[in-house]
């Protein structure tokens, strides 16, 4: 495979995209005619502020019958949005032969879905389809929330040669999540953040969300905590686009969206801010002590419980107990300022921890 894949003019803006902070993806869900992509693309660029385009080429569909892409045959298109715009281009890829057919027409920037981060053996067949390339890739995160596959995608593209590795949080499937397509499972991204600090991590808005209406919300919040750049559908036609309509925005309004994004510094060189800060962080410091302390005095007392348990032969869970416990923190929760999710979470876990030792002292 010629690794040569673009002029070194075009590399270099591939480059300066990659760099620049934040860095703006955008462009349809699917490329469905050769209009519609440079009508889109043209969109795009004349806002100003959308750094690479990217289109759905192929589309791995969760059920058949379902639009699976226009194929290679796009391919030329976005080239000719590229010669247009100035614009690099990015596309999704889940095959070796994907990958072969985006890298012969000039494709910039590669990614892969969550349908295929998700399936290792996917994952190996691109990356060994990238041997030798120089190309920068991004990796969704996959679909259900397994953080090691995420981390096993990385592994295996940087494994390949692949120096220019991104990470795209795009949310992930879970069992009676209504308000998302994909619930966000922040606390994931922020530990692939924690992980990896010196990989690139843009947000996806536009499938965590699945409706425009909320994408400036998810975004800010991406922004809030320090992602590097967001990627965001849009269609010049939203209303009647063949795979997604409801999560893609036209480009005025995708400029709009940008605009009113109060983005964010990382950190400011002031000394009396960082003063101000570490007394701060001290006293959470503080704090964090005492709970863990208090904790550690509240499992003390479940094990002993447990031990009068298993002196009278008594199940470790009770029901109608853990129940009580939950209103009463509900309750008090809410007079602290305190979600409901939160408290459910913070319960879940603590009543867990107290159910092992409970667990070891019952079978000891």
């Amino acid at each position: 495979m010629d690794a040569s894949i673009a002029s070194p003019t075009m590399k270099e803006v591939t480059q300066k995209a990659w760099n620049k902070r934040p860095l703006i993806i955008s462009g349809p869900c699917s490329a469905e005619t050769e209009e519609q992509v440079i009508a889109t693309a043209t969109g795009l660029a004349a806002t100003g502020k959308v750094d690479v385009l990217r289109a759905g080429i192929w589309k791995p569909r969760t059920r058949p019958g379902s639009f699976e892409g226009i194929g290679t045959k796009g391919l030329p298109w976005m080239q000719a949005a590229k010669r247009i715009t100035g614009l690099p281009v990015a596309v999704e890829v889940a095959t070796a032969k994907q990958v072969e057919d985006a890298l012969h027409f000039d494709v910039d920037i590669l990614w892969l879905g969550a349908r295929t981060t998700v399936n290792p053996f996917s994952v190996q067949e691109i990356a060994d389809a990238l041997r030798g390339v120089d190309v920068p890739v991004l990796i969704k995160n996959p679909i259900n929330p397994d953080l090691e596959l995420w981390i096993g995608a990385v592994e295996r593209v940087a494994k390949a040669g692949i120096k220019q590795i991104g990470l795209i949080h795009r949310g992930f499937s879970s069992y009676g999540n209504t308000e998302y397509r994909n619930a966000p499972m922040w606390h994931l991204a922020i530990e692939m953040k924690r992980r990896y600090p010196e990989l690139m991590i843009i947000n996806d808005p536009s499938h965590i969300c699945g409706r425009r209406d909320i994408l400036q919300e998810v975004a800010q919040k991406a922004i809030d905590l320090d992602f590097d750049g967001l990627i965001i559908e849009s269609h010049v036609d939203p209303d009647h686009a063949w795979s997604d309509a409801k999560q893609q925005v036209t480009p005025e309004r995708l400029g709009e969206m940008l605009g009113n994004i109060r983005w964010r510094k990382e950190d400011v060189a002031s000394e009396e801010y960082h003063a101000a800060l570490e007394k701060l962080r001290q006293q959470i410091n503080q704090l964090d002590d005492e709970l863990l302390q208090i904790i550690g005095q509240r499992i003390k007392v479940a094990e002993k419980i447990g031990q009068y348990k298993k002196d009278n032969n008594i199940t470790i869970l009770q029901t109608n107990r853990w129940n009580e416990i939950l209103e009463r923190a509900f309750a008090k929760g809410d007079k602290l300022g305190l979600s409901k999710e939160f408290i459910t979470k913070y319960f879940d876990a603590v009543h867990m921890e107290s159910i092992n030792h409970q667990n070891k002292i019952m079978n000891s």
